[in-house]
């Protein structure tokens, strides 16, 4: 029952990364006429509501300070830094989906690899380089392979006629100030 909630708050957790490879996939293929990333300024407007106001009311529902001052400064500083790695890692992956990467092989490659560097910062904080228990790279092999698999196996689609979109892709048209999105179903 102790590891209930950590477990728990993991998968809710993959869950939502798992379908921002998606979202992301939704916001490209309505671009249009403007800049590809034009939804990563929302993404940021997401990240800084949701994060400011869950972390506000977290607070205060653990009857936490609101000091970040004297002892309280390395919660200020990693948390900054921590962002800093999130938000850049939002931004390469919205990038990925953006110059025309799937999600299909996108996130597991980001998934997969995140564990990889967990593990292996791990080793180096804790300084246990010459201690690893072999399993471990192999676990880590596992994991390359894994996302090969995954990647590869994950329904792709049929494939679209020639001429047609691809499956899955939409075609957006700009009439006047209005923008139309119509779903292509040619190929199917």
């Amino acid at each position: 029952m102790k590891l209930f909630l950590p477990i728990l708050f993991a998968c809710l957790t993959a869950m939502c990364w798992g379908l921002y490879g998606p979202m992301i996939q939704n916001a490209r293929s309505t671009t249009g006429e403007w800049s590809p990333l034009k939804p990563y300024v929302f993404i940021g407007v997401a990240y800084l509501v949701w994060a400011i106001g869950g972390g506000l009311v977290g607070m205060y529902i653990k009857q936490d300070t609101f000091t970040y001052a004297g002892a309280h400064s390395p919660a200020m500083s990693w948390g900054f830094i921590a962002g800093t790695f999130g938000a850049f890692g939002a931004l390469f992956l919205t990038s990925a989906m953006l110059t025309g990467g799937k999600p299909l092989f996108v996130m597991p490659i980001v998934f997969g690899g995140a564990v990889s560097v967990t593990a292996i910062f791990s080793i180096i904080q804790l300084r246990q380089v010459t201690s690893t228990h072999p399993l471990l790279w192999a676990g880590m092999a596992m994991v390359v392979i894994g996302v090969v698999l995954v990647a590869r196996y994950t329904p792709h689609g049929h494939k679209p006629k020639p001429g047609a979109p691809a499956h899955g892709e939409h075609a957006a048209a700009v009439e006047g100030s209005e923008t139309t999105i119509a779903a292509s179903k040619a190929s199917e």
